[in-house]
């Protein structure tokens, strides 16, 4: 009767990790290199942090730069210094 329990026991702890591992092998991760949304990202104008998401980006010669806000974006367009 022991060894039923035992073995009752030990298949259920089975059945739970391999739930658990598929749970983990399910979860899609971004490809290599590529940031997160929610990364945040640091205004080059007046050094404060923003999330990606939530920030304004802008493209000059292949580079993406990003801004807390339109206004410190047309600051660095116009190359006004850092505030």
């Amino acid at each position: 009767m022991r060894a039923l329990v035992t073995l009752g026991f030990l298949v259920a702890i089975l059945i739970a990790l391999s739930r658990l591992s598929s749970a983990f092998r399910s979860r899609r991760l971004p490809p290599a290199g590529a940031p997160r949304r929610d990364e945040l990202v640091k205004d080059p104008v007046c050094q404060t942090y923003v999330p990606m998401s939530r920030a304004i980006r802008v493209e000059a010669g292949g580079t993406a730069t990003f801004f807390c806000s339109p206004e410190c974006a047309a600051r660095f367009q116009r190359g006004e210094p850092r505030a």
